[in-house]
């Protein structure tokens, strides 16, 4: 059954309702977050506190780049120009996410979701893998060696800037700009070794996050090859903790996000009580939690 015949007018018209309080609301969150964060390690400084501030930076810097997926959707605030101003400049630059070649993708990600031609496809479609091939991602991510790479391709980009066309040279350059501004900032407190945790941070913890997210939209589905999103894509329980450090701003309601890309995702949880009230989602099982769901999609 088509959702615009399950929801009446006025169910339809409140999940796709913008609200921008709503919406910035999750971008202050984010930046009070990774604010308080800096400030607390650069009173107190030891190993716990800059590991915990490693792991919450990101998840932030992952709350980011949802701000990045929301507002190329034109789905966050009512204004198109807001959407594109916060999607760049309180968001993508500061963690290298070009927002235009990013939807240019995952656009194509939506629309061929379910088939061979899924440009996302690769992320996710191994699973179910062994616990042990699980174990030394985790280990990757974490050790830094996917943020490496990261860092890298950021650097060759860097090299080679005069070659690039003007979207790309001005997204590196402001991307660039916003992270000395950054630094400077923390130098203006005397502070500057804290952007060494912005870095450590975007080298590993969240690459940790990106990949659990990914795992859970989409890895180990009932069948990754059916139009069907209740079979090709995956929406998670989560917990407060697992919101605050794996799943930003309800990002885990991604099966949600593929029935209706035009609902805001402040919206997205609202959407799943309403088809879970109306039976759309007979036989359709939700991992509660990601360590219910890795159990899911690994094996001995």
């Amino acid at each position: 059954m088509k959702l615009r015949g399950l929801l009446s007018e006025q169910e339809f018209g409140a999940i796709t309702a913008k609200d921008d309080w709503a919406a910035a609301g999750i971008v202050a969150f984010d930046w009070l977050v990774i604010a308080i964060t800096f400030v607390v390690v650069g009173l107190v400084p030891n190993v716990l506190t800059i590991v915990l501030a490693i792991f919450v930076l990101g998840a932030r810097q992952l709350g980011l780049g949802i701000i990045v997926h929301e507002t190329g959707h034109r789905t966050l605030f009512s204004a198109a120009p807001v959407n594109d101003f916060v999607g760049n400049w309180l968001a993508g630059y500061w963690v290298f996410s070009n927002k235009k070649t990013y939807m240019q993708v995952h656009l194509k990600h939506h629309k061929n979701a379910g088939t061979e031609d899924d440009p996302d496809l690769n992320n996710y479609r191994s699973y179910p893998i062994s616990r042990a091939s699980f174990k030394r991602k985790v280990f990757r991510d974490l050790s830094g060696q996917l943020g490496w790479r990261r860092l890298k391709s950021i650097g060759r980009s860097l090299k080679k800037n005069a070659n690039l066309d003007e979207q790309n040279k001005a997204f590196l350059q402001r991307s660039m700009g916003v992270n000395l501004l950054l630094l400077l900032v923390l130098s203006s407190f005397n502070a500057a070794w804290l952007y060494l945790l912005w870095v450590a941070a975007f080298m590993s913890s969240h690459m940790l996050v990106v990949r659990i997210r990914q795992i859970g939209e989409h890895a180990g589905v009932p069948d990754n090859f059916d139009s069907d999103p209740r079979k090709n894509t995956r929406t998670v329980y989560v917990n407060n903790w697992e919101r605050f450090f794996i799943a930003p701003h309800h990002v885990s309601y991604h099966l949600e996000h593929h029935l209706l890309a035009s609902v805001p995702i402040y919206h997205l949880r609202e959407m799943h009580l309403l088809l879970l009230a109306k039976g759309y989602y007979q036989q359709v099982e939700f991992p509660k939690g990601y360590v219910d769901l890795v159990n899911k999609v690994t094996k001995a």
